[in-house]
């Protein structure tokens, strides 16, 4: 009967530590996933920042003005006058 008892007893603590390396491992676990979804979400915010730099870069580009400053500033173009332009009709 002792002896029974000296196994039982053997068996639980086994089961205890066990128990317990499992609790360890799942909060190590937990928190190197918390770590990871933080580093995605900053990731995640400075690529929204990006994009809606590029969003306002690209309004700014289309814009009708910016065109004609382009046109006037950089590449030296000129309006025609109005009796030099020519239409064509479809």
């Amino acid at each position: 009967m002792p002896i029974l008892r000296f196994w039982g007893m053997g068996v639980l603590l086994v089961t205890f530590l066990l128990s317990a390396m499992a609790v360890i491992y799942s909060k190590y676990y937990s928190r190197l996933i918390f770590i990871e979804i933080q580093q995605q979400e900053k990731t995640l915010a400075q690529y929204e920042v990006e994009w809606g730099q590029m969003q306002v870069e690209l309004t700014m580009l289309l814009g009708q003005n910016h065109v004609e400053t382009v046109a006037r500033e950089q590449l030296k173009l000129v309006m025609p006058l109005r009796e030099k332009i020519i239409y064509i009709e479809p």
